[in-house]
């Protein structure tokens, strides 16, 4: 049997695992077929990270996302996992190295866009390795039903059959109706699954709806009452992003736009300047976060309202993955409303459909449009039970964490978020891990994340053994980073 407490913390540094991770683990290395409907921040990832690591031979991990990809496999290497991705960011040249390189066995776990899985050249390579296990990310795609349908998933299953012997399969979703569950077994082809439902509930997000007369100054209050938090803000048109993003820099504010608008080098740099911690807020259209792991947002604002509750709460969710408290802010005017029929409307322009079709999606959006109005306007009911009611989760409130709820002071709400450590040493802590980020070329969230740090703040290990004890503190972070930080901490106390 395998080890999977030893892996969990010679590679993460965790002792325990989340809810239902161990069940989804447990299903897969037993050889069964798994679905699991996990929210964002359930740690879905390493649901499929430890079999691919108890297993023999080399894992597929199929998803759309890129940045996903990306940002997965540089969390791999910063533990000592060899990780390799394969889509279309790469030049004809590095594809054809990667799946050389794949061949002779250098990677584990090998990320794949689902239209490479056309390719001769990686059907090739696939039917010359031993593949246990398939893992398919962000499931719903495959469904009709969803919200983000993509025709590419629907080759999956006939991918699968090609191979010399069928490996065992997982599907991950954040979200998924009874409707979208049910396409992703049957299109997916899933033998008698493991099915688990973790339910949508993220108890660590504070909901907060606002209707301020000037919303530009409630950002830039809100994000400098926040300095040195890492933060996104939605906003519905480019136009919104650009003012928004130019108003915050007026204000010493480190934010950056990011919209389809931005040429891709422009974009692709802002992105990465929010996730190396050089710019603390992304001022962004619901183009930017699909596949950003970044678990240290603290805050996710809606200057606008989204058009429905599916795309708000996975936009919402992007904030606090690492579990830590995180506030996710609406501002709405009725002017949103306006702004979203007009979209929606304009969106089904040039979809090849029939008449009746057009007006059956337009009617289903509107639908949407209406329910998400009602939890924006929402006076006599708890937010968090809005959302989940929504996806047909019963909820009891009072969850006294949203707006509604709970009418918070400033002096309490720091009594609820600020644990009692020594925030010099802290500091002196951040900077180091800046430091080591920068030498590794890595974000500093995959170095350690804040838990860890603040833990080290408060215990102060002196040795590795005491290291090995810190939340998030692995062997190969033990070994690679224990020392900088160790020092840090004595440089510090012999002041």
């Amino acid at each position: 049997m395998a080890d999977i407490y030893g892996i969990l913390k010679s590679y993460y540094g965790y002792t325990s695992f989340r809810k239902g991770q161990e069940d989804v683990i447990n299903s897969l290395l037993s050889g069964r077929d798994t679905l699991a409907v996990m929210p964002t921040g359930a740690g879905k990832s390493l649901c499929y990270q430890i079999p691919a690591l108890c297993m023999e031979g080399v894992t597929l991990v199929i998803s759309p996302l890129i940045s996903l990809m990306q940002d997965q496999v540089r969390n791999l290497i910063a533990m000592g996992i060899r990780g390799a991705y394969l889509n279309s960011s790469l030049t004809p040249r590095q594809m054809e190295k990667a799946i050389a390189n794949a061949k002779q066995g250098m990677y584990k776990i090998i990320y794949v866009a689902p239209e490479r899985l056309e390719m001769p050249s990686f059907i090739d390579f696939a039917c010359s390795q031993n593949i246990p296990f398939v893992a398919v990310d962000e499931a719903h795609c495959i469904s009709q039903w969803g919200h983000d349908f993509r025709p590419s998933y629907m080759q999956i299953a006939d991918f699968i059959a090609k191979l010399p012997k069928r490996p065992v399969l997982a599907a991950f979703t954040a979200t998924a109706t009874q409707m979208v569950r049910s396409d992703i077994i049957k299109n997916l082809r899933l033998r008698e699954p493991y099915s688990i439902g973790l339910g949508f509930d993220r108890e660590n997000l504070y909901f907060g709806v606002y209707s301020p007369i000037d919303k530009t100054k409630f950002v830039v209050d809100y994000v400098k009452s926040h300095e040195n938090k890492s933060g996104i803000i939605y906003c519905l048109t480019r136009r919104y992003v650009d003012e928004l993003a130019e108003k915050l820099q007026d204000n010493g504010i480190s934010a950056l736009p990011y919209h389809a608008g931005l040429e891709d080098s422009e974009r692709s740099f802002n992105q990465n300047e929010f996730i190396y911690d050089k710019a603390k807020v992304i001022v962004a259209t619901n183009a930017f976060g699909m596949g950003i792991d970044k678990p240290d947002v603290r805050y996710v604002i809606h200057y606008n309202m989204p058009a429905n509750i599916e795309d708000y709460y996975q936009q919402a969710g992007r904030a606090g993955r690492d579990g830590e408290p995180s506030d996710c802010i609406l501002l709405y005017s009725g002017k949103d409303v306006r702004i979203n029929e007009y979209l929606i409307n304009k969106s089904e322009e040039n979809e090849l459909l029939d008449p009746v079709d057009v007006q059956k999606h337009i009617a289903i959006k509107l639908e949407k449009l209406k329910l998400m109005t009602f939890y924006s306007t929402s006076k006599t009911t708890c937010l968090r039970k809005r959302i989940l009611n929504y996806f047909g989760e019963a909820y009891i409130p009072p969850c006294d964490h949203c707006s509604y709820c709970v009418k918070l002071s400033e002096e309490q709400i720091k009594k609820v978020k600020v644990p009692v450590l020594d925030k010099e040493l802290l500091t002196v802590l951040e900077e180091a891990r800046s430091n080591l980020a920068k030498r590794w070329g890595i974000p500093a969230y995959s170095v350690v994340n804040d838990r860890t740090l603040r833990e080290m703040a408060m215990y102060r290990p002196k040795t590795e053994a005491d290291l090995l004890k810190i939340y998030g503190i692995g062997q190969v972070k033990s070994q690679r980073y224990g020392k900088t930080f160790i020092n840090a901490i004595e440089k510090y106390e012999s002041k």
